[in-house]
């Protein structure tokens, strides 16, 4: 009889132990800390001021909360060892759904740090009451179904992974707001290298809600990383269809072939171009577009398919690089595909090397 006591009192001791550690991992997180969930990394940080709770989820999804903080940031991603660049590390890019609440200044983004130069960065999806950074675009990007302006700005003598420091902030910022989605995070990267803003080698990448001066909540209950693919252009694998730009029809006033910075075609002018005709088998592609300006200028391209204008290719300066169209939606069956300049303001040449369907 008294074993069985024994036995009895340990098995709800040990009952409890369990009941506590679980109670332990699930519960809110309401100061600084760093530290891996699920197989993601995570981050809570805030300066003086407020309060803020972070729930951690299943693989990346988190809940937050904070109310009358000053600054606070809370982020679910991948750290890395700062060796690596991100074409060595890869193609990276983020699919995510949240509900976000904030009331005041917040963003709803992806976020990180590169070093080697010392750099902070926003790909901004969605924000409160002010949208960020302020000051001149840089240039744009049309990515994911949407445009996004860039803003370089400068933060003097701030907290950083490195400590109190100076660097610069690249920002991507989307011009109409989103809570859902894919974020082809490498084509914003290119996009700011070609811009002149070099990213070093990485630190992190983090889909992340940020709250300044500000209350709010937010419930990210969908947000998968994936990385991988070609690390040299982050194009994500053997194209369907590949259609070499010297190989297309030529139209326009001034169309031309080259053999220089590669044997493709240039766009002179506007409604310079070249297409052709493709068979789609699927609704909605990817698409990846070789090519450089002649000078330092941004040249624009647009991609029209049907007729109809699908979105603008950028290319910042004369060495050439590869930019992507994502999940672009087109019907199925044969369909005119058109690489056309309409946007020159005579201090630019599009050159085009050849165009990735997938």
């Amino acid at each position: 009889m008294k074993l069985r006591k024994v036995l009895l009192f340990m098995t709800i001791v040990f009952g409890f132990v369990l009941f506590s550690m679980t109670e332990k991992a699930e519960a809110a997180i309401t100061s600084n800390e760093i530290g891996t969930h699920d197989g993601y990394d995570y981050e809570f940080w805030k300066d003086s001021g407020g309060t803020g709770s972070m729930t951690l989820n299943s693989g990346g999804t988190f809940s937050a909360q904070w109310n009358n903080v000053n600054n606070i940031l809370f982020r679910k991603g991948k750290k890395f060892d700062e060796t690596q660049t991100h074409q060595q590390i890869g193609n990276m890019s983020i699919n995510y759904g949240a509900t976000y609440n904030p009331n005041g200044n917040s963003y709803l983004t992806v976020y990180g740090w590169a070093v080697d130069p010392l750099v902070e960065f926003y790909i901004v999806d969605s924000w409160g009451t002010w949208r960020p950074p302020g000051g001149t675009p840089k240039g744009t990007i049309q990515v994911d179904g949407g445009t996004y302006e860039i803003y370089e700005t400068t933060r003097y003598n701030q907290p950083s992974i490195k400590g109190t420091a100076t660097f610069q902030q690249y920002w991507s910022v989307r011009t109409s707001k989103r809570t859902s989605g894919t974020i082809s995070v490498s084509e914003h990267f290119k996009a700011w290298e070609n811009l002149g803003m070099p990213m070093g080698k990485m630190y992190e990448v983090a889909l992340t809600v940020e709250g300044y001066q500000s209350s709010g909540s937010a419930n990210v209950y969908s947000n998968t990383l994936t990385i991988g693919g070609n690390s040299g252009g982050g194009d994500g694998g053997a194209p369907t269809a590949r259609v070499e730009a010297e190989n297309m029809t030529k139209g326009g006033q001034y169309t031309s072939n080259i053999s220089s910075p590669f044997n493709g075609v240039a766009l002179y002018a506007n409604n310079d171009k070249v297409s052709f005709t493709h068979n789609f088998t699927k609704s909605t592609s990817n698409f990846s577009l070789r090519g450089a300006s002649n000078n330092s200028n941004m040249a624009r391209v647009d991609l029209r398919i049907g007729g109809q204008n699908k979105g603008t290719f950028y290319f910042g300066n004369q060495y050439p690089a590869v930019y992507n169209l994502n999940n672009i939606s087109h019907g199925t069956g044969n369909q005119l595909v058109e690489l056309i300049v309409t946007s020159d303001n005579g201090t630019w040449d599009a050159y085009l090397d050849y165009l990735d369907i997938r």
